[in-house]
């Protein structure tokens, strides 16, 4: 089924949720193990990164191949004009930053590992345990601080957008958030 004014598809609103809450949680999780040097998670936080990372690139094609959905009201020529950037952006911003951690990861030498299935080996520092030797130190460091940028970025995109679905559906009524939770409006 494809979207449509009044109604957007399983698919839409499936993949929408999925890739929200997983951002969202990885996010959540990548602040706290950044300020509490909470090792221990990232692992798991690498893993769930890399395993999303495969329902972005499938929301990525559903897209392409559905189109935008059209709006469920008419809004204001600002209001549009910031939804298509705040949408857009949020979709290059989930590519770019399981892209930018695998890199991060990889290149510095911690390799790519999903639930301990080894993907790309580790290489460590023998002459200094608990290091490791980077592929390319200068490359992992672009993509560590893309990686941090970018998760702040995502941040802020992804308040912005709650922000714009609480005011259609407080304020203007119009039944958008309710079409991103199934339901049918008119």
């Amino acid at each position: 089924m494809k979207d449509s004014k009044e109604k957007l598809s399983g698919t839409t609103i499936a993949l929408h949720w999925i890739i929200a809450l997983s951002i969202i949680s990885l996010v959540t999780v990548g602040v706290y193990m950044t300020n509490t040097n909470t090792y221990a998670l990232y692992p798991l936080h690498k893993s769930i990164g890399m395993l999303i990372f495969v329902v972005i690139l499938a929301r990525v094609v559903w897209r392409i191949s559905n189109g935008w959905p059209e709006s469920a009201a008419d809004h204001k020529t600002w209001e549009k004009k910031l939804a298509k950037f705040i949408h857009w952006f949020l979709i290059i911003a989930t590519v770019m930053l399981p892209i930018s951690g695998m890199l991060m990861s990889g290149l510095g030498g911690h390799g790519l590992h999903i639930f301990g299935l080894e993907l790309l080996a580790s290489t460590p520092n023998l002459d200094e345990p608990g290091k490791m030797i980077p592929i390319n130190g200068p490359m992992a460091g672009i993509a560590h601080e893309m990686h941090e940028l970018g998760g702040k970025a995502i941040f802020a995109a992804i308040l912005l957008h709650l922000a714009g679905a609480l005011k259609h559906h407080f304020i203007d009524k119009d039944g958008t958030l309710r079409r991103m939770l199934g339901a049918r409006i008119k």
